[in-house]
């Protein structure tokens, strides 16, 4: 996914839908991954993140 890829989501009660920078999550996240928990990896496991294993 490219850094600079956004999705727009709907949040209930929210009048305007709002904008998730997916990207830079992912390359923030794959930059990091020696920094997040034991909790966090298997989260991103069973999500299917592939890096994660």
């Amino acid at each position: 996914m490219p850094r600079g890829h956004s999705e727009e989501i709907a949040i209930a009660g929210e009048a305007q839908p709002v904008v998730v920078k997916l990207g830079v999550s992912v390359s923030n996240t794959k930059s990091r991954r020696d920094k997040p928990t034991q909790e966090q990896l298997d989260a991103l496991r069973q999500l299917g993140v592939e890096w994660a294993e």
